[in-house]
């Protein structure tokens, strides 16, 4: 069974950081493309960034990049998404999910397989 859990969310002020984890179980991250992907209220649900098993490229949304790094630990097959810089517009649920595939990019969210269940980030004064 393959199972995602995300942990790390909460509240933070504008222009603090976040790092939220993605741990996975019932299949390995060697073989897995991993995406990050948020729903702030009233929005549609929309890709954040994305990492690939085979050499480890990066994708992120042009409203993160500069400010999120995505990166995964294979030995503790978790993937992490380190927010600095956090503004009111990053608050949402994040979500990660996997797809079976040696490539991340090109991938839209009805693709992935698996989700996790998300964690909430809020970002308020």
């Amino acid at each position: 069974q393959l199972q995602l859990v995300e942990s790390g969310g909460g509240l933070v002020q504008p222009g603090g950081s976040l790092r939220v984890s993605c741990a996975a179980s019932g299949f390995s991250l060697d073989y897995y493309a991993i995406g990050w992907f948020r729903q702030a209220p009233g929005k549609e649900r929309e890709g954040v960034s994305c990492i690939s098993p085979s050499d480890g490229s990066t994708f992120y949304a042009d409203s993160v990049k500069g400010r999120f790094t995505i990166s995964r630990d294979n030995a503790k097959n978790t993937v992490y998404l380190q927010m600095n810089s956090l503004k009111p517009e990053d608050t949402g649920v994040y979500y990660c999910a996997a797809i079976f595939d040696d490539r991340c990019s090109g991938h839209g969210s009805d693709q992935y397989d698996t989700w996790g269940q998300g964690t909430q980030v809020t970002v308020s004064s």
